[in-house]
């Protein structure tokens, strides 16, 4: 499915956000349509969301996280979040996101992530939570990333 402009996700990332951060995750606009599009095509941060399969696909990726792992929407919406992590990052992450499930969310996250090429970076100040409706059903998880920062190269 193609979560881009659909108002009824949009609204579980936006509202689940706010309930459990207590705080916007989009600036106030007047049309729901309109703070959709900012979402996907103006963020200044990467946002990303996963499913709850045994091996979690994402399932959301704005323009921004899309520039960052460098996959379009496509490739990015076919791809396990487990792999934006190198092998040996697998296990810390995991990890992370079991304590995220623990307490709903986790913010000021910090790790090395790598791209479609192979890049390696720091997401930092990552804010990753759990994807819980109004009706208390877990949907996934979604990582709000406003800062990054590219890792030197270094042999393997």
């Amino acid at each position: 499915m193609d979560f881009r402009n659909d108002i009824d996700f949009f609204k579980l990332l936006t509202g689940s956000y706010a309930r459990l951060l207590g705080e916007p995750l989009v600036p106030p606009l007047e049309r729901t349509e309109d703070a959709m599009h900012w979402l996907y095509d103006e963020a200044p941060y990467g946002l990303l969301a996963h499913n709850t399969a045994e091996d979690p696909v994402f399932v959301y990726g704005n323009r921004r996280a899309q520039s960052l792992f460098g996959y379009g929407w496509d490739e990015l919406t076919a791809l396990p979040s487990r792999l934006s992590a190198e092998a040996p990052e697998r296990h810390e992450r995991q990890a992370f996101l079991d304590q995220v499930t623990r307490h709903g969310f986790v913010t000021g996250y910090r790790g090395v992530r790598i791209s479609k090429h192979g890049r390696r970076f720091w997401i930092e100040r990552a804010t990753v939570w759990q994807l819980i409706d109004e009706h208390g059903v877990l949907h996934g998880q979604a990582a709000m990333i406003p800062q990054t920062a590219d890792l030197p190269d270094q042999p393997r």
